[in-house]
Order: C-alpha cells, then sequence, then structure tokens
C-alpha cells in the first residue's frame, strides 16, 4: 500500500451507504487516507435522509453527488468496499476487497438510517485503525 492508502466504497445507488461510509472515512481519518465512493447504478441525488442522519455526526455530505463506478476509480484503490452491488465492481488482483453487508438506506425512516450509520461508523472505525499506523 502507498503511504496514504486510498478506500473505494461501493454500492448500488452511492446516495446512502457508500456516502455516509466516505464521510465518516474522511472526518474521522483527515488526510491519512484518501477517500472515494460511487455506485453501478448511481442515483441523481445523496438520500435525504442518510444526508440528515450524517449532519446529526456532525458530517456534512449534501454537497455530495452520486458518481458512476469506473474501472479507473478500482484500479486507483488500495481498498474496495461493497455494499450490496454484487458482481458490478470489477476484481484486479493485489488489492484488498471487504463485502460489508449493511440494509439499504433507500425508503427507510430516520431511526432505520441511523442504526444503518451506527453500523457503518463502526465499520469505519475498524477500517482506520487497520489502515493507519
Amino acid at each position: 500500500m502507498t503511504a496514504n492508502p486510498t478506500v473505494l466504497f461501493v454500492c448500488v445507488h452511492n446516495a446512502g451507504r457508500s456516502q455516509m461510509a466516505a464521510g465518516y472515512l474522511q472526518h474521522l481519518a483527515g488526510d491519512r487516507i484518501e477517500v472515494l465512493s460511487a455506485g453501478s447504478e448511481p442515483k441523481d441525488r445523496i438520500n435525504p435522509v442518510a444526508i440528515d442522519a450524517m449532519a446529526e455526526e456532525g458530517i456534512d455530505i449534501a454537497a455530495n453527488t452520486p458518481k458512476l463506478l469506473t474501472v479507473d476509480a478500482v484500479r486507483e484503490s488500495d481498498v474496495v468496499i461493497t455494499m450490496g452491488c454484487g458482481d458490478a465492481c470489477p476484481i484486479f488482483p493485489g488489492k484488498r476487497y471487504e463485502d460489508w453487508e449493511l440494509d439499504d438506506p433507500a425508503g427507510r425512516g430516520i431511526d432505520d438510517v441511523r442504526r444503518i450509520r451506527d453500523d457503518i461508523r463502526g465499520r469505519v472505525e475498524s477500517l482506520i485503525a487497520d489502515l493507519t499506523p
């Protein structure tokens, strides 16, 4: 891995789970880890309930926009974390892949999204501990 590892979070719509994970990683790791996120079928905007749930944590993801997953994004990453996007993510030898089984926050209320958010935070904290000295 490079001095600053790059982590790519991938979910289907890049509007909820991957955006919350990217928000936490940027907030908690600062400049120690490069953060990317993308979706196999991106929506046109971030899930407003996910924006609200992250705002409760003092993290603003409202200005983010969903991005289409590209082969280049995977190639540039040291760690690729998928969240329910199935086989849409290209596989490159030598990369670390993890699949985080998380409920999709789409169409859910704030209480459900908070639970998903808190689960993501715990996973991101473990990831940071694993990737940084």
